[in-house]
């Protein structure tokens, strides 16, 4: 009996040491060991820039309007039939060229009527004088009374007073007859016709026959804040032609549509906006601007010499400042920089070196010191660009 205890106790202790042998076993081929080496984290895939240096010109933005430099209404200056409008709608013209022709029959038989009245006088007047050379020959010798030799004095005064006048009627035809043909007094476009040919037409009229555009060179003009007087006054003053270029840009596509210079800032700041009017002039040889167009326009106010140049878009902007991702030994960290000047393109900056590779694309997921793959900026772009990283 004692024997079978011993025995039994033994049984006892060798399965419980089986038990935990088997589970000992089953733990560490499911759980491996602590000390077991962890995967590295997966690589960030960005697209890079590298830092550039080059002078960065200095613009100013704002909303312009296009003006016309000449813009004329041609009105008849007579009374009278319109004959004809040899120009059509939408046509250039050149300076002199013929837009109208006014029925001049009338105005043409008054002109010869004041000529034929003119030589009648005349014919008087020649007379006269030579009465009047007579009675002063009489006069002297007492042939003839002194009031007769004054009457006579009068008359010639009075004719040589109508001839003037007379003169003057006949230059007024002239004018008037002149005003039958309507030139054009600039280079231009025509505009929509008022008026047709057949319409007896007043000097009077309120309406305008149509109206002549000069469309090249045009003039921009814009408001920009008062605060950028000195600026502008500083651009006015500079002797050299490559200050003050002022480009007009379409305000739907941004396409570029002429470039000129600022020609003038006005002589007061608006009390209501807070702001001066500018005006510039663009050549416009294909008339690609048109009068009363919105435009937007971009101002060279200066230029930054030799600036450390990155894109726009690998600006980000942390709790105390902006900040860039710059590459270092595959790893991205956060490069705090001054931001001196930036456009929707570029941006110049302080706090980095020329050919430093700074992250543009696929920044969402960046932490400081992560690992990076630099790919292609069609990979890049599932990281979502419109994501703001913060500074950590």
């Amino acid at each position: 009996m004692p024997h079978f205890k011993i025995y039994r106790t033994l049984l006892s202790v060798s399965l419980s040491l089986g038990s935990l042998m088997i589970a000992g076993g089953a733990t560490y081929w499911l759980w491996p060991s602590q000390t077991a080496t962890a995967p590295s984290p997966a690589s960030v895939p960005v697209t890079t820039a590298e830092v550039g240096r080059r002078d960065v010109p200095v613009l100013i933005h704002a909303i312009g309007y296009v003006r016309s430099l000449r813009s004329v209404d041609i009105r008849s200056q007579v009374d009278g039939l319109l004959l004809e409008l040899p120009v059509s709608e939408g046509q250039f013209v050149k300076k002199g060229e013929l837009l109208a022709r006014m029925d001049d029959r009338g105005i043409a038989a008054a002109l010869e009527h004041a000529k034929a009245q003119r030589a009648v006088t005349q014919a008087q007047l020649v007379s006269a004088t030579l009465d009047l050379k007579r009675y002063r020959e009489l006069a002297s010798i007492n042939a003839v009374s002194a009031q007769i030799l004054d009457q006579q004095l009068a008359l010639v005064a009075q004719l040589q007073a109508t001839i003037k006048s007379q003169d003057a009627t006949v230059l007024a035809s002239q004018v008037q007859l002149t005003h039958t043909r309507i030139h054009s007094p600039l280079d231009g476009r025509v505009g929509i016709r008022n008026v047709h040919e057949g319409s007896y037409v007043r000097a009077s009229d309120a309406q305008a026959l149509f109206s002549v555009v000069q469309l090249d060179p045009i003039s921009i003009e814009s408001a920009l804040p008062q605060s950028r007087l000195p600026q502008l006054q500083a651009l006015m003053n500079r002797p050299d032609t490559s200050s003050a270029v002022l480009r007009a840009h379409s305000a739907h596509d941004g396409t570029l549509l002429g470039e000129g210079r600022l020609e003038l800032i006005d002589n007061r700041v608006s009390a209501d906006t807070g702001t001066v009017r500018i005006k510039g002039t663009v050549a416009n040889p294909l008339g690609r601007l048109w009068p009363d167009q919105s435009i937007v326009i971009n101002l060279q106010a200066g230029t930054f010499p030799d600036a450390l140049v990155v894109p726009q878009r690998s600006l980000r902007q942390g709790a105390h400042s902006a900040f860039v991702w710059r590459i270092s030994d595959g790893k991205a960290f956060a490069q705090p920089v001054q931001v001196e000047y930036a456009d929707t393109e570029i941006a110049v900056v302080d706090g980095l070196e020329a050919g430093d590779q700074i992250v543009t694309d696929g920044y969402s997921r960046l932490t400081s010191g992560a690992t990076v793959k630099i790919v292609q900026s069609a990979e890049a772009a599932q990281e979502t660009v419109a994501d703001r990283s913060t500074l950590r």
